[in-house]
């Protein structure tokens, strides 16, 4: 067969709603400055769908050098890969500023979140070592798993149990092998806001040996007495070998950061091929990121405030009477069960009559027959923004028991 005529034929578990998704239900254009509310297809919106949760994607002074920044040294500087001509002060700078928040000796900055987690894990594993995942584990992690040619053992989501008897098995086989083995699980896992079971998995260092890599992408900044993530919330900060975070959440910008023991940093920072061979993060993204790094860690009032609204905002669910799930996070998921049909009918009432945009995950994502509206409170949402969403909320949810989507849907195909 021909690959393109392949590719046609199956355009995969979600492209294959494009026809009708793209554009408002997959790929939307949110207008406006970053901010509690937005723009979407020309109407004002409370927008609960994006990860500015300190509200540092908008504020002045990072806005000021941002654009400071730009006007400095331009997109453009430094050029070529850090190891061969794109190392500069500020790199250094920013990347041991944030080791030390994290409690780790030394760190190392990474271009993009998602490819800097999957390089991470590849550059750490040879082909005898073990990795040992939590199932639930984000699909940057899947993806590096994927690319491991090496024994990988899945673990219940947060089942100290299960890990313990994947751990057994992966012992085994790592004395076959003569590898090591790499535990990698999530200090916050973004789908549904759990905590990842850090203090249950380091207890177990007395009867397994292996090195624990933490991707702590919603933890970072949000967690913890100094914002330091999941690992400082739970005590256990220092029992985490390799600590990883994007930009792309609270520090509302692009790239990523990965902490820990100088001779395992120094090791990624000449093996790690995905660094190696790239352009150096430019500068305006440094420089605004070292500005970013103030705020999160001197204005705790950023992180208070957050949690004032996430308090607020799951607060009110719960006592309306809405599942929320185990969060111990900001992401804010609401269970719903309904077909294809009737999230869709009830995405687009929630953006049209009530100026309410959320992300919603249905199937293939999540088994068939539930739905998940997930909410991201951040620092820039009001008081007024969550009494009007719980209000919609509740409004939403009469109609879903009453039929009402389940008609307006009956187009959408489910499968």
């Amino acid at each position: 067969m021909d690959l393109f005529e392949k590719i046609k034929m199956d355009q995969g578990p979600l492209g294959r709603y494009a026809h009708f998704a793209h554009g408002y239900y997959a790929f939307p254009k949110l207008e406006g400055e970053l901010s509690s509310r937005m723009t979407f297809q020309g109407k004002e919106m409370i927008v609960w769908s994006i990860n500015n949760y300190l509200g540092l994607g908008n504020h002045p002074e990072v806005r000021k050098a941002d654009a400071q920044a730009a006007a400095d040294w331009g997109l453009a500087y430094p050029m070529g890969s850090r190891m061969m001509s794109g190392e500069t002060k500020y790199h250094e700078e920013l990347e041991q500023k944030l080791a030390a928040h994290v409690g780790k000796e030394t760190g190392l900055l990474l271009n993009f979140g998602y490819q800097g987690i999957m390089s991470v894990i590849d550059s750490l594993l040879s082909r005898r070592d073990v990795v040992v995942y939590d199932k639930d584990d984000h699909a940057c992690i899947f993806d590096a798993i994927r690319m491991h040619i090496g024994p990988r053992f899945a673990f219940e989501h947060n089942d100290i149990d299960s890990f313990k008897k994947q751990m057994e098995k992966a012992t085994v086989k790592a004395a076959e092998t003569g590898g090591g083995i790499l535990v990698v699980t999530e200090g916050v896992f973004g789908m549904r806001g759990e905590q990842g079971i850090l203090k249950e998995i380091v207890a177990t260092r007395d009867q397994f040996e292996f090195r624990l890599l933490v991707d702590d992408a919603h933890g970072y900044g949000t967690l913890g007495a100094t914002g330091a993530g999941a690992g400082e919330e739970q005590g256990v900060q220092d029992q985490i070998d390799v600590y990883f975070s994007t930009f792309a959440k609270s520090m509302a910008g692009i790239g990523a950061f990965v902490a820990g023991d100088k001779e395992i940093i120094n090791y990624l920072r000449y093996n790690m091929r995905s660094q190696i061979y790239a352009k150096s993060l430019p500068m305006p993204m440094v420089i605004g990121a070292l500005k970013r790094f103030e705020l999160l860690t001197t204005m705790p009032e950023l992180r208070e405030k957050l949690w004032a609204n996430v308090k607020m905002l799951q607060t009110g669910l719960q006592e309306a009477g809405f599942e929320i799930g185990n969060t111990g996070a900001c992401v804010t998921p609401v269970y719903m069960k309904g077909t294809m049909g009737e999230a869709v009918a009830m995405v687009k009432d929630l953006r049209e009559n009530f100026g309410i945009f959320c992300s919603i995950v249905i199937y293939p994502v999540i088994p068939k027959g539930q739905l998940i509206l997930r909410l991201i409170p951040t620092a820039s949402h009001t008081a007024e923004d969550i009494d009007i969403t719980l209000e919609a909320f509740k409004a939403i949810r009469d109609k879903l028991e009453s039929g009402i989507y389940a008609a307006e849907g009956a187009l959408v195909t489910d499968v």
